[in-house]
């Protein structure tokens, strides 16, 4: 009989504030659907399966290079972790192959789905220019949808596109750069800035509704300023509270545009992981889940680890950095990105989780309903 992992968060969704409680991920990973639902991955470098290794970029992603990809892999793969992703794990819930990424030379079964996501992308389309941005992933999806239509006819592509789940993690890119450069940044001017990027969302959201997606799935952005990158930034080891401020502003916001679009449009259903509290007890809590540290990475150089993981600078320089001997001891990977082992965790409540982390619908619930 498997074991229950338990995850203690609190949500902030519709603007309001629950009351800490146990979340959970019940037994069960899948469930044999009537009919095949396929995974549409939208985001940065949390979900990117590899798409930036195929970019006319200057210099090599790091994650093309070792130690990345060791665990599960035996080799680097361009996901920016140890072994699998969330949404690798999402789709192995779902019965699906492992995701794929979008720019992979070679066939592909889009009727299982595509990943789109790139590091560093932001939903604007000037955040991180040479990235995968929202605006570029929402085309390359339409250029999928037309592939569809010509394979399975236009009635067949509808009905494909009405069942499938769209899973996001972006705008935590957004933050980091407008964080980056205006630290002094009155809250007015945050406010603004949060707002532009909801309504940026909001239109791609409201597109994919119009070319046929019905069931939206996030993981919201998480606690910025607490990554081990920033962390070594603030010189005292605390987490950058402007950049985690941001972040909840949009998290909050985020949740009331999803209320509001399931309210305005006919069979819209939605999920929202709580990926912000969630992470944060990990990195606060580490021993609850099974790991021993929280805030230094398993991989890098430097106070906390939070550089250099695998050694690859810009224009091709090398330089040395450590590396853990168990990485599944370690929330953290390199000083962004999870662990396999904490991707794992954070896939199965976003599937599978309890209303206070995952609401109001899981994946699982999503993805056993059927248009």
């Amino acid at each position: 009989m498997k074991s229950l992992s338990f995850h203690f968060c609190v949500l902030i969704i519709f603007g309001s504030l629950l009351i800490p409680a146990i979340c959970h991920g019940h037994d069960s990973h899948s469930q044999k659907p009537h009919k095949h639902v396929p995974l549409f991955v939208f985001g940065d470098s949390l979900f990117d399966p590899g798409n930036n290794l195929y970019l006319n970029t200057s210099h090599k992603e790091a994650s093309a290079y070792w130690p990345y990809g060791e665990t599960f892999f035996k080799r680097p793969t361009g996901r920016l972790s140890d072994g699998r992703l969330v949404p690798d794990f999402i789709a192995e819930f779902m019965e699906l192959p492992l995701t794929t990424a979008y720019l992979q030379p070679g066939t592909h079964r889009f009727t299982h789905g595509s990943n789109f996501a790139s590091g560093g992308a932001g939903v604007l389309a000037d955040t991180h220019p040479g990235t995968i941005s929202l605006p570029l992933q929402l085309s390359y999806f339409k250029n999928v949808v037309k592939q569809l239509k010509q394979k399975l006819g236009e009635v067949k592509t509808k009905k494909l596109l009405m069942r499938a789940v769209y899973l996001f993690s972006i705008g935590g890119n957004d933050y980091f750069g407008f964080y980056m450069k205006n630290q002094n940044a009155s809250q007015s001017s945050q406010t603004q800035f949060v707002g532009m990027v909801i309504r940026n969302l909001t239109n791609a959201l409201e597109e994919i509704y119009q070319i046929g997606g019905r069931k939206i799935a996030f993981q919201n952005v998480g606690p910025l300023g607490c990554v081990p990158t920033n962390r070594a930034k603030t010189g005292n080891g605390a987490c950058a509270e402007e950049a985690s401020a941001m972040a909840k502003m949009h998290n909050a916001a985020l949740a009331n545009v999803l209320k509001n679009l399931q309210t305005r449009l006919p069979r819209f259903k939605y999920s929202i992981f709580d990926y912000y509290n969630t992470l944060s007890d990990k990195i606060n809590h580490p021993s609850k889940y099974g790991f021993k540290e929280g805030k230094s990475a398993c991989c890098g150089s430097g106070a906390y680890r939070a550089n250099n993981c695998g050694g690859q600078g810009v224009g091709g320089t090398t330089t040395k950095f450590e590396l853990c001997s168990i990485p599944g001891d370690y929330v953290w990977f390199d000083g962004g990105h999870t662990t396999e082992r904490a991707n794992r965790q954070l896939a199965e409540l976003l599937w599978n989780g309890t209303p206070n982390c995952t609401a109001p619908h899981n994946i699982k619930q999503l993805f056993g309903h059927m248009e």
